[in-house]
């Protein structure tokens, strides 16, 4: 048997890539396997997405749900930067691939001019001379305005169909139910190996209180899931007040159920807020009088349970939810406490401290100083803290502007079940801004990526609603 050059060459290459691929497992071990396995879907994954933009945004999402959870088990892979990566492939994808159709008219709306202001201002922050350092901005800016910044317009051109809206209820609707399930997992169950590995590295304290765990699931804290699993409840609740069928609507309803009983479980007290607004948010824009007397009962009843009963107190959960209600309560005051140091601290800083300055990115970029060492809890806060009170009243009114635009738009539409589906993300954001000034929940994932998308959709109401009128759309 003839042996040729060609021959030759080929085996002197597959020895060298053997050699390669061999090296890199000695020098990376177990994360370079898991690396090398990983590596084809990622790849994979990106081609798909670059030939689907609207896919993309439907993989950010996903990502935003399950990244922060899986690092539990995987910490030494960079899966916090996976929304970064399936909103980078969408840019991709828009810059060099000639079948995606690009409607740059969508871009001609006031929403885009308020989130090109508020990444001005953010932008504009890294010349606070109080800012501590432009590594700390780069990391926080991400949640502060850089994800708001690309999935805003990007979901105007590229996620703007009917079926674009129904994607984004399915993906939330199906990975909060996974979330709920696994939140009744590690509550009547039991906790695995990663999961009690994250408290013992510093979570415990505020996860187990009095014996008693907050339910987690696999976001990257009890407060963030619980008005994460809330603002859901919020959107499947008053889908199941909506003109769909009775199946739907039943669908619709247990979700919602499912979704407030694990708001419960997490022991958040703040994420109250988020079914209480959301639901007055959507009684004021249905505009139906019948129904607005009966939800305000309804939430007149829930408020009367918990403030002048002592009924179910034997439940933790529930006296948990009990003391959000009650103005002596110690963790209460010390917000109160801390609030005033920061308005003595931000006196003679109207641009605040700088971002990136407070809470975790402050403790691991400056720590020592007031800012990190001074808990924010709440979004509100964070931003008078690091953006001072220009930013803070900057960020209130471009809030207020879209829930007020987003509300005269969504009037406009005359399909009812496009409008319902409008009203259900609606709700939701009203209910997170209003829970977001007890916790930090308005820039964090997915909740993030959820009200960004709800926001472009607000815009977009109008174009959807014409678009429903022609046969070759399907609702």
């Amino acid at each position: 048997m003839q042996i040729t050059k060609a021959d030759i060459s080929n085996k002197i290459f597959a020895l060298l890539v053997a050699g390669l691929l061999s090296l890199f497992v000695v020098k990376t071990g177990v994360m370079g396997i898991g690396l090398m396995l990983v590596l084809p879907f990622v790849l994979a994954g990106g081609i798909f997405m670059m030939s689907h933009p609207n896919k993309s945004l439907a993989a950010g999402l996903i990502f935003a749900f399950l990244s922060i959870g899986a690092i539990r088990y995987v910490p030494n892979l960079p899966l916090g930067l996976t929304v970064d990566f399936a909103l980078a492939m969408l840019i991709v994808s828009a810059l060099f691939h000639n079948k995606v159709e690009t409607d740059f008219s969508k871009l001609h709306n006031s929403l885009i001019l308020v989130t090109l202001i508020w990444m001005g201002y953010n932008v504009a922050e890294i010349f606070n001379p109080e800012a501590r350092s432009v590594t700390a901005w780069f990391y926080a800016v991400r949640g502060t305005a850089l994800y708001m910044f690309l999935t805003v317009p990007l979901t105007l051109l590229y996620a703007n169909k009917p079926s674009d809206i129904n994607r984004l209820f399915i993906i939330v609707f199906a990975l909060s139910v996974l979330a709920s399930f696994w939140g009744l997992r590690q509550f009547y169950i039991g906790l695995d190996a990663a999961e009690n590995r994250w408290l013992d590295a510093g979570s415990r304290s505020t996860h187990v209180l009095f014996g008693n765990l907050r339910v987690f699931s696999f976001f990257s804290d009890a407060g963030q899931f619980g008005a994460g699993i809330a603002h859901s409840g919020v959107m499947a609740m008053v889908l199941a007040l909506g003109p769909f069928s009775l199946k739907k609507r039943i669908i619709f309803a247990v979700m919602a159920l499912l979704f407030f009983y694990l708001m419960i479980m997490s022991g958040t007290r703040g994420a109250l807020m988020v079914p209480v607004a959301g639901t007055m948010a959507y009684l004021f824009a249905s505009k139906n009088f019948k129904l607005m007397v009966m939800g305000l009962l309804g939430l007149m009843l829930v408020f009367s349970f918990l403030k002048f009963t002592t009924i179910a107190n034997n439940n933790y959960q529930v006296r948990r939810m009990r003391s959000a209600l009650d103005p002596s309560d110690p963790s209460l005051n010390v917000r109160y406490l801390n609030q005033r140091k920061f308005a003595e601290y931000l006196k003679s800083r109207p641009f605040g401290g700088g971002i990136g300055t407070s809470g975790s990115w402050g403790q691991r970029f400056s720590p020592g100083t007031f800012l990190a060492e001074t808990p924010n809890d709440s979004w509100f806060v964070k931003i008078w803290a690091e953006m001072g009170i220009v930013g803070l009243y900057l960020h209130i009114g471009i809030l207020a502007f879209i829930a007020g635009m987003g509300l005269l738009k969504i009037w406009k539409v005359k399909d009812p079940r496009l409008r319902q589906k409008l009203f259900a993300l609606f709700g939701g954001y009203v209910g997170i801004a209003a829970a977001s000034y007890g916790n930090p929940l308005l820039g964090q994932m997915p909740t993030g990526i959820i009200l960004y998308m709800s926001w472009a959709y607000f815009f977009l109401a109008e174009d959807m609603d014409k678009s429903l009128n022609k046969p070759s759309e399907n609702e």
